[in-house]
């Protein structure tokens, strides 16, 4: 456990570091509002990493520390877009503005058929971690695990397969269309708010009653993305021979990849995002993480620390 936190916090360390020394124009917020304030936030991040790390490797942790993570990247991202806006455009990233919805990072480039910096940075990371994009690196996610605290109904939700393929073609066919028919920026910014409050109301209405991230799991065209995409990544989690049905993951899982079903044929659901909640659940060691040539405790720790690293380097520059 010890290595693994070492390990991150060296990692954490010199990522951020190339980017604190590198580019001309200063990244890291810290430089911007204060001389080595850069070399101060690097070290932030390492410790905040190390820690992170250290609670993420504990199972029984896990779950309450992955979402106070996650609510933490999500309140600094939006809170430096919100004071950049508004008071001190210091708190932006240099460039042009990304509206703040995961849709857009689908619909923008078929609309402006330019921009792939999300979409490379999106592929990266499921290539290094897989599906963790929809359990601790996603700006809109965490909002959505916040209204799904709770006691969770027992089933699936009915509408999950529709709602989810709908709402990506829509997506994909209206920035298709609005980029035939020469549509101007403000209109189709205008289609991508939309999105986004139904996206809030599919939170409040569906997340909220139910107790399960109907949002991210039956909504988000990225999430859609993920749950096929995650297979180019080598890290798995599996059911083992271990399983005696007591069905206490199915309780845990937010994300609607596990139910009765599932359990019984020993398989997770396409939805799962490798969050970990179910491991913590389950007392008889029926879930592993698996990676090419490694065992699952070793799995495990690599892929929390690939995980908290990134988190780590995405709020360390959690700017629009």
């Amino acid at each position: 456990m010890r290595k693994s936190v070492i390990a991150t916090c060296l990692l954490i360390g010199g990522l951020l570091s190339v980017v604190q020394a590198v580019p001309d124009k200063p990244l890291l917020l810290g430089e911007r509002l204060f001389p080595c304030g850069g070399w101060a936030q690097v070290l932030i991040g390492m410790l905040y990493g190390g820690l992170l790390c250290h609670k993420m490797l504990d199972r029984k942790e896990r779950p309450k520390w992955r979402k106070r993570a996650w609510l933490l990247f999500s309140i600094v991202f939006f809170g430096q877009f919100l004071v950049g806006l508004l008071a001190d455009p210091r708190f932006l990233m240099t460039g042009k503005l990304h509206l703040p919805i995961p849709a857009i990072m689908l619909a923008g480039p078929i609309y402006r058929f330019e921009g792939l910096f999300m979409p490379i940075l999106f592929i990266s990371t499921l290539l290094l971690s897989g599906p963790a994009w929809c359990s601790q690196l996603c700006y809109f996610g965490a909002f959505d695990a916040w209204s799904a605290r709770g006691k969770m109904e027992k089933g699936r939700f009915p509408y999950h397969k529709r709602m989810r393929y709908s709402a990506f073609f829509l997506v994909v066919a209206t920035a298709i269309l609005l980029r035939v028919f020469g549509v101007d920026g403000q209109t189709a910014t205008a289609f991508g708010i939309a999105f986004g409050v139904i996206g809030i109301l599919v939170m409040i209405l569906f997340s909220k009653r139910l107790g399960k991230m109907i949002h991210c799991s039956s909504f988000c065209p990225i999430g859609t993305l993920v749950s096929f995409l995650k297979r180019l990544s080598p890290f798995r989690v599996r059911l083992t021979n271990n399983c005696c049905h007591c069905m206490a993951c199915v309780k845990a899982c937010p994300y609607d990849a596990l139910n009765k079903e599932d359990v019984e044929r020993g398989k997770i659901g396409y939805t799962c995002t490798y969050c970990g909640d179910c491991l913590s659940a389950c007392k008889h060691g029926a879930l592993e993480y698996h990676f090419p040539g490694l065992s699952p405790v070793r799995s495990e720790r690599l892929w929390i620390v690939v995980t908290v690293v990134l988190h780590t380097c995405f709020l360390m520059i959690a700017r629009i």
